[in-house]
């Protein structure tokens, strides 16, 4: 313990001074007011067109039943379609709106849009060069004559880049939340939201259906999210173990994640993509009953899948970098 509290201190402050997180800062306080903006036009154009939130909702639906009568539309659209207006009914019988404008709505959207693209992005921004970058400036070198294990070095690692993912999730949900409560206000926290919907092919099982306050919803959203990201830093950090160069490591890992999302959109009629990683990094989407891309897909499933795909990661970096000859 005495060895590894100095390392990790030690780390942490390497990717501090590397003034990454301050850019990642930067783009969220840019990036959040042009989708508060935006979300509050689209708010003002529903409430110039419908007269309440009701009102919103029953023309949703009449409008995706119109979609159903299409053949144009393909069939996985339309399950999707089938679930959304179950769903919408089930909020309109209770008198739920499940889209009020508040900070804390638009936070609890902004983190769920975010969990597959945005929020992988700014952690790769963080992972991809831990080790490659050492190599590339010959920091590495003089890192690996100290005497100290291998394993406790990139432990620290591992350790230093969980905090920078926790606090990237953290400050997200944050600037967004003060942002956007500029707009919305800050009021929302104990609105109902309901989770627990089962989704059966094109039917909704609303058997184990239940309200929870907002709050609530915040925090199991925020766990996995933290586990999505977690997921591709560990990842990241074994692209970066395997790699030499820092461009190479960032390229190849943004491709995988950019590549995984359009293959989530495309891969219904592809069982097997559901054991792909990045197919099930939109966790978020379970609690609020959104159909999975491909059918089977449960969210015990896709922790599952996610936890075997970092495990598996873990045991490549450690397996590399205590026995490749990274000296030369």
């Amino acid at each position: 313990m005495n060895e590894m509290l100095p390392l990790i201190q030690n780390e942490t402050l390497k990717i501090w001074k590397k003034k990454r997180f301050f850019v990642i800062v930067l783009i969220l306080v840019v990036l959040i007011p042009v989708f508060t903006y935006a979300q509050l036009t689209v708010s003002r154009n529903n409430a110039e067109k419908f007269k309440d939130w009701r009102s919103q909702m029953i023309q949703q639906i009449a409008d995706y039943q119109n979609t159903l009568a299409s053949d144009r539309i393909p069939e996985e659209w339309k399950r999707y379609r089938r679930v959304a207006i179950q769903q919408l009914q089930y909020y309109l019988e209770r008198d739920i709106n499940p889209n009020a404008p508040n900070a804390v709505t638009f936070t609890r959207g902004f983190m769920n849009n975010a969990v597959t693209m945005f929020i992988p992005l700014m952690v790769l921004a963080i992972a991809s060069d831990l080790v490659s970058g050492e190599r590339s400036s010959g920091t590495i070198k003089m890192l690996l004559t100290r005497p100290v294990r291998r394993w406790k070095i990139l432990f620290s690692k591992l350790v230093a880049l969980t905090l920078y993912v926790s606090l990237i999730v953290v400050t997200t949900a944050l600037l967004c939340y003060l942002i956007s409560g500029l707009v919305f206000g800050y009021d929302g926290w104990t609105m109902p939201v309901f989770t627990g919907f089962q989704i059966n092919g094109s039917e909704v099982d609303s058997t184990f259906v239940h309200a929870v306050p907002q709050w609530q919803f915040m925090i199991m959203q925020a766990g996995l999210v933290w586990f999505s990201a977690m997921t591709v830093a560990m990842l990241a950090l074994m692209v970066s173990v395997l790699v030499r160069s820092t461009a190479a490591s960032i390229v190849t890992m943004m491709a995988a994640v950019i590549a995984g999302s359009i293959l989530a959109n495309m891969s219904s009629s592809w069982e097997t993509a559901k054991y792909v990683f990045s197919v099930n990094l939109q966790l978020t989407n379970y609690l609020d009953g959104t159909p999975p891309p491909i059918e089977g897909m449960s969210l015990v499933f896709s922790l599952a899948v996610l936890a075997v795909w970092a495990a598996a990661a873990l045991v490549v970096s450690f397996g590399v970098f205590t026995k490749q000859d990274i000296l030369n």
